[in-house]
């Protein structure tokens, strides 16, 4: 048996590993790939965290991040907004951060099992067993940062796997030429797209697609073709870039339903708890600062040896109010935010609009960002 049992090793997986081994509980990280690799992300992460990141003694230069001070948001028509980004952010694949975190993470003592798929979870007589398929693993707290959507949510029997999405999305890493402090928003017919640099000479693009435009051209480069490209903005880049992966990353139905950050004990943490419209921006950011909560409440509540049941309910009515503190607002505002996009008309109206009321385009993003933390 060990203390913590983490599923998934993404940002909120590796964070609170970290930050729990450092407490001092026995922690082991269950991931069923294997450092380094690829995630769906948009890569991009608000200010808000660097404070926190310090903190830690996580260096960020030595990453080579790239600095984005400024927004454009733009569509089909070639409409576009502008505006500076007061609190700003960087750029950081996931390729990297993951692996680098990984490394920091085994070199401090954390446990993981890579190449490894978790079947189900289940809690007994205030216990978790965790099955592997080959073998079954106990710990007394589990938590759940395995991702956006998985076959655990359905085992869970989590409300939100049963409401179909229609979104898939898709990331490629390209070399261009793109201003490396800009993030640029290309909307179109049913998505949008977001570029910005990352680490090294490399940047991001991840879009955001509808199913029914997929089956419609049936293929990814045909949708592209015939909806994506649309955008003058993203022709211009697809006309103009070097692909670097061999394949895009995809992942489909991406939910933005809400979901609770405690399941049958299970502590969720990330996009598992909670997933912003990739429009705002804040994925990353939001998994950081929710495995900073996490870690903080379970060292709080948690005594191994010592842990009873109203324990657990103490800790879990904790997290459960500080999560929603936190982000229950941010992630109803990203919902909101993302109705006004995707949608030709509506789209122009909003670019139309946030020209002329720069302070409401203000005061919108704020409502996607939090405060610096420590």
């Amino acid at each position: 048996m060990t203390d913590i049992i983490i599923i998934g090793g993404g940002l909120a997986g590796l964070f609170n590993a970290i930050l729990l081994n450092r407490a001092g509980y026995k922690v082991l990280l269950i991931e069923r790939k294997t450092y380094p690799f690829h995630r769906v992300c948009g890569e991009y992460i608000s200010n808000e965290v660097i404070p926190f990141l310090k903190k830690i003694d996580i260096d960020l230069e030595e990453l080579d991040i790239s600095h984005i001070n400024r927004l454009q948001i733009t569509a089909v028509s070639g409409k576009s907004f502008s505006q500076k980004l007061d609190l700003g952010g960087f750029g950081l694949s996931r390729y990297t951060f993951d692996h680098y975190l990984y490394k920091k993470a085994s070199a401090e003592g954390v446990q993981f099992l890579l190449n490894t798929k978790v079947e189900n979870v289940t809690f007994k007589q205030d216990i978790f067993e965790v099955n592997l398929g080959n073998q079954t693993l106990t710990a007394p707290l589990v938590i759940g940062s395995f991702g956006k959507r998985s076959n655990l949510d359905q085992k869970l029997n989590r409300n939100f796997f049963y409401k179909r999405s229609p979104y898939l999305a898709v990331k490629f890493h390209i070399k261009t030429d793109f201003p490396t402090d800009l993030i640029q928003l290309n909307n179109y017919k049913n998505g949008y797209c977001g570029i910005s640099k990352v680490d090294g000479n490399r940047w991001c693009m991840c879009y955001l697609a509808h199913r029914n435009d997929l089956r419609q051209y049936g293929n990814l480069p045909e949708l592209e073709q015939n909806v994506i490209r649309k955008n003058p903005f993203l022709n211009k880049v697809f006309e103009e870039a070097e692909f670097l992966l061999d394949k895009p990353e995809v992942i489909n139905e991406i939910s933005f339903e809400k979901k609770q950050p405690v399941e049958q004990h299970i502590l969720m943490c990330g996009d598992t708890a909670g997933m912003i419209a990739p429009l705002c921006g804040n994925g990353m950011t939001m998994a950081i600062h929710s495995a900073k909560i996490l870690s903080e409440k379970i060292i709080g509540f948690y005594q191994p040896h010592q842990f009873s049941a109203g324990k657990r309910s103490m800790l879990e009515q904790a997290y459960t109010t500080a999560w929603n503190q936190n982000f229950a607002a941010r992630l109803w505002s990203g919902r909101q935010m993302q109705k006004l996009f995707g949608r030709n008309t509506a789209t122009d109206l909003t670019l139309k609009a946030l020209n002329y009321l720069p302070k409401v385009a203000d005061f919108l993003i704020s409502k996607t960002h939090g405060q610096p933390f420590d």
